[in-house]
């Protein structure tokens, strides 16, 4: 069977498996047992699984995902979400958009600690919008900046999904961290300036201003901010200063979180519970999708599926642009069905490949395909943050999906940016590891 055929025969049967309601790592192992048996003169296919998934799983490197998903688990449970409100908002008050802001800012925080857009979003909505609801601000911008912002939770190091995509396309954890922050940048300033734009065009559906806090209150509402501000210091001094790996990093944010709850009095022993059994659920989701995803992309290694896919690419003509374009479309379009783990695990092992023959940096495309999955966060029908917000707001579906999309269009000029840029994603890498 020719290699074409081969990979159109697969790319249906995964895709029947995943229309059918099974579970995605179950489709993944079948697509990989299935395309082992179209390749002659290999390893049976139970050796092949057994071997792959245990040289996959078994890595110092992969010990940063539950780490990094029970900090933000902890911190998901104590009061750094209030204070953090109570500390941002009397610096904005003569901003236009005013505490709309604390949406962007309090999910850029947060997300720095959390590495998960769904906590990050449910996390500051759950105080946000009581908040601008009871002091009359529009509800339409207040869910959508939070649909948007949320997502930052997956962009601002430490993230989950950058670990993942680190593991996948083996390439250095902390250099995908470093590559994230001046993109982050971006994003919060790209969200700012259209509720910027938005206040001055809109100045009637804004709420009169609030009174004005002298110095010394806003420094005293600032100061519940230091907690927060202390564990980032901590984790990324650690970080860029060499004192730790990114493992070891993950390990002094979870230390950090549980001194954080200890000390906002809300570290009990129902708490911590709650928080490893959070912490073992979602990690078990996410490694057997990676065991799935493994595996998968062992077959495909052994049938030669990604390297004729890059070949054919490359005769396609598409330059650079040209394929990031065509990426980006298929990417978006994948984000209406699939969440952003899945996205990434599904496609690296094909799509590598092409981006190494366009002459991409990985860790440049890493930063790229993150932007590319909190499209998908706030994408119907499957957007998480959507759901997350429907549920706390109690609106529509189609409202909260409406709301987003301006924020979604700033998503997608964000992704322009940094391909016609990519020194906005690369220089803090290669300026920290030179070599």
């Amino acid at each position: 069977m020719d290699i074409v055929t081969l990979s159109g025969l697969l790319l249906i049967a995964l895709l029947v498996l995943l229309g059918s309601g099974v579970w995605i790592a179950i489709a993944l192992l079948s697509i990989g047992w299935l395309g082992m048996q179209f390749v002659p003169n290999v390893p049976s296919s139970g050796t092949v699984l057994a071997t792959t998934i245990w040289g996959n799983s078994a890595s110092w490197t992969m010990a940063a995902l539950p780490l990094f998903i029970w900090m933000g688990e902890i911190l998901f449970r104590s009061r750094l979400s209030e204070e953090m409100f109570r500390g941002l908002a009397p610096w904005l008050n003569r901003i236009p958009g005013r505490l709309l802001h604390v949406n962007v800012l309090a999910c850029g925080i947060f997300g720095s600690v959390s590495g998960s857009s769904a906590a990050t979003c449910a996390t500051v909505a759950k105080m946000a919008l009581p908040e601008l609801k009871k002091r009359g601000y529009d509800e339409k911008i207040s869910l959508g900046s939070l649909a948007g912002a949320g997502t930052l939770g997956i962009l601002i190091p430490p993230s989950i999904m950058m670990v993942i995509y680190a593991v996948a396309a083996d390439v250095s954890i902390i250099q995908v961290f470093l590559a994230g922050f001046i993109p982050g940048a971006l994003v919060m300033g790209l969200y700012s300036g259209y509720i910027i734009l938005w206040a001055l065009l809109n100045p009637k559906r804004m709420p009169p201003p609030e009174p004005l806090m002298s110095l010394r209150e806003k420094l005293s509402e600032s100061a519940k901010l230091i907690p927060c501000m202390a564990l980032i210091s901590l984790v990324f001094i650690s970080l860029l200063a060499g004192w730790a790996t990114a493992t070891e990093c993950a390990a002094w944010g979870v230390a950090g979180s549980l001194a954080i709850a200890w000390w906002s009095g809300t570290l009990s022993r129902t708490s911590f519970w709650q928080s490893v059994m959070g912490t073992t659920r979602v990690t078990c989701m996410i490694m057997l999708i990676l065991a799935g995803a493994s595996f998968m992309s062992t077959s495909m290694a052994y049938t030669g599926i990604p390297q004729a896919l890059a070949a054919w690419v490359q005769t396609l003509g598409l330059g650079p642009f040209g394929l990031i374009a065509a990426l980006t479309v298929m990417y978006i379009i994948l984000g209406t069905a699939l969440d952003g783990i899945s996205m990434i695990v599904l496609t690296t092992t094909v799509v590598i490949p092409m981006v190494q023959q366009a002459g991409f940096d990985l860790i440049w495309f890493g930063i790229f395909l993150v932007l590319i999955v909190e499209m998908a966060e706030v994408s119907p029908p499957v957007g998480f943050n959507l759901f997350v917000l429907q549920t706390m707001s109690g609106k529509d579906s189609n409202t909260v999906a409406l709301a987003s999309l301006p924020f979604f269009g700033l998503l997608v000029i964000a992704v322009a940016i940094i391909t016609i840029f990519p020194g906005l994603v690369m220089w803090l890498p290669r300026l920290v590891f030179p070599g």
